[in-house]
C-alpha cells in the first residue's frame, strides 16, 4: 500500500511540474485561421492616411516584409504596437520592411493613434470593420493584434499573434556570425567544495589595456552552457566585456554532488569567483548576472561585495525560493518544513539535500540584496509559472533605481526568444560599465 501511495504521489508532483512548465501559446487558439507557412501572401491594395494607394506585390518585392495587422480601438494592439516599432527600429536598416493594416472605420481615430504612439512604418486600410474587410478574409485574421512575416519569394514565413515569434524568427534571419575577438579559455578554480570548472572570454586586448567583466551565474538544474548566459556571453566578448561562466559545485563539470548544493555554498562559491576576477591585471569593473536560483546568489552576492561590483542583472530572479521551502514544496514535491528529511527526489530524478532545504527557509534574500546601491537590471516574463514575475518586481521595488523589463509570454528560461534579454543584458551593461 506505501508502494502504491508513493508511486501516486510521484506521479502527481510530476504531473504538476509539466503543468507549472508548460507554454500557453496563444496561436493555438487565435491563429487557428491564420496562412500557414509556405502560402502566397495575398495581394491587396489599399490606401495610407493622406489617400497614396499602396500595393502590396510593389511594396514587398523581393524583400522580408512584417505585416500587422491592428486597429486603433484594440488595447492589445496599442499594447504591443511599441514592440513591432522597436522591431522596426531593430530591423528595417537591415532590409526588412514593415507596413500596418489597420481595421478603423474613424480616420481621425486613426491617425492620431499613429501619431501618438509615433509609428514610422507604412499604414494602410480599407476603412471597415474587421469582419467586412476582404483583406481580413484573405489573411485569415480574426484576432487582433496578427502579425505575419513574409519571405522575398513572397509566402508566408511566419503568422501569429504573437510578435516574439516574429522577432525570433527576424534574428535568426539576419543574426550575423560573431567574430573571433579574443580568446577563450577553461579554467579550474577553488569553490567551496572543491574545484569548479569556469570559462573565460577575453576580448582582444593590446598590451596593458583593460576591460570590464561580467560573471554569469546558471540556476538550480542548470550548469555554464544554458544557452541564454552562453549567448551573452559570446556577445559580450565581441562588444568588449570579458565574461566568466562558471558551474556551482555539484553541477556541470565542478566537484561535488548534487546533493550536497546549498544556497550559502553557491554564495561561497560565488565569492571565490569574485576573488579570483578582482586579482586579474586587465580586469577594470565587475557585474553578476543570475539565473533564476543564480539570480538570487548574485543579488545577494551584491548585497554582501557593493564595493566590488558595479553592475548586476537578474534574469527570472527566483525568491520564491525561500517560500517554497517554508511552505515545504519544491517543484511538486512536499515534505514537512519543519522537520526537513535527509534528502528528497524530485519529479526528474534529481536528489536535493535536506541541508538545503533548511537552509533556504532561512535566507534573508531581500534584507541582504538592498544592502546594493549599484546600477541594477531586472529582467521577466509574465508566463514564468515557476517563479511568477512578482519576485522579480520585488528586486526592482527593493532598488529603485533599477531598470525592470517585463516581457509579455516569456517563461522561466525565455525560451520563446533568447535573443530579447541577452540584447537587454548586453545594452545595460555596455550602458553602466
Amino acid at each position: 500500500m506505501k508502494k502504491i501511495l508513493a508511486l501516486f504521489l510521484l506521479c502527481l508532483s510530476s504531473l504538476m511540474m509539466m503543468e507549472a512548465t508548460a507554454q500557453t501559446d496563444f496561436d493555438d487558439k487565435y491563429a487557428v485561421d491564420l496562412l500557414k507557412p509556405g502560402t502566397p501572401a495575398p495581394d491587396f491594395q489599399l490606401a495610407t492616411p493622406d489617400g497614396k494607394m499602396v500595393k502590396f506585390s510593389d511594396f514587398s518585392k523581393g524583400k522580408y516584409v512584417v505585416v500587422d495587422f491592428w486597429a486603433s480601438w484594440c488595447p492589445d494592439c496599442r499594447k504591443d504596437a511599441p514592440e513591432i516599432i522597436r522591431l522596426y527600429n531593430h530591423f528595417h536598416s537591415k532590409g526588412v520592411e514593415f507596413i500596418g493594416v489597420s481595421f478603423d472605420t474613424d480616420k481621425e481615430k486613426w491617425t492620431n493613434c499613429i501619431e501618438k504612439m509615433g509609428i514610422p512604418y507604412e499604414q494602410v486600410s480599407e476603412m471597415k470593420r474587421m469582419k467586412d474587410s476582404k483583406v481580413a478574409a484573405a489573411y485569415g485574421i480574426k484576432w487582433i493584434p496578427s502579425v505575419y512575416l513574409i519571405g522575398p519569394d513572397g509566402k508566408v514565413l511566419v503568422s501569429t499573434v504573437l510578435s516574439y515569434k516574429i522577432e525570433k524568427k527576424l534574428w535568426e534571419l539576419f543574426e550575423q556570425p560573431l567574430a573571433h575577438c579574443g580568446t577563450t579559455e577553461k579554467l579550474t578554480l577553488e569553490g567551496n567544495r572543491g574545484k569548479l570548472s569556469a570559462v573565460l572570454r577575453k576580448p582582444a586586448l593590446k598590451p596593458g589595456e583593460k576591460c570590464d567583466l561580467a560573471i554569469l551565474c546558471h540556476g538550480f538544474n542548470a550548469d555554464k552552457d544554458f544557452f541564454v548566459l552562453k549567448m551573452a556571453a559570446e556577445r559580450l566578448q565581441a562588444d568588449g566585456i570579458a565574461t566568466l561562466l562558471f558551474d556551482f559545485n555539484g553541477h556541470g563539470e565542478s566537484d561535488g554532488a548534487f546533493k550536497d548544493m546549498t544556497i550559502p555554498n553557491e554564495m561561497a562559491d560565488l565569492d571565490s569567483v569574485l576573488a579570483y576576477v578582482s586579482k586579474l591585471p586587465f580586469v577594470q569593473d565587475v557585474a553578476v548576472v543570475g539565473h533564476s536560483q543564480g539570480g538570487v546568489v548574485a543579488a545577494m552576492a551584491a548585497g554582501n561585495h557593493p564595493d566590488k561590483i558595479k553592475s548586476v542583472v537578474l534574469l527570472a530572479p527566483a525568491g520564491v525560493l525561500r517560500e517554497d521551502a517554508i511552505r515545504g514544496n519544491l517543484f511538486g514535491t512536499t515534505y514537512d518544513p519543519l522537520d526537513p528529511p535527509e534528502s528528497i527526489v524530485l519529479w526528474n530524478g534529481l536528489e536535493v539535500g535536506g541541508r538545503y532545504l533548511s537552509t533556504a527557509s532561512r535566507l534573508p534574500i531581500y534584507e541582504t540584496s538592498a544592502k546594493y546601491k549599484g546600477n541594477a537590471c531586472v529582467i521577466h516574463g509574465t508566463g514564468d509559472i515557476l517563479v511568477p514575475y512578482t519576485y522579480g518586481e520585488r528586486f526592482h521595488q527593493i532598488w529603485p533605481s533599477s531598470e525592470y523589463y517585463l516581457l509579455d509570454y516569456y517563461d522561466h528560461n525565455f525560451a520563446a526568444c533568447p535573443y530579447r534579454p541577452v540584447e537587454i543584458m548586453v545594452d545595460f551593461l555596455k550602458k553602466t560599465l
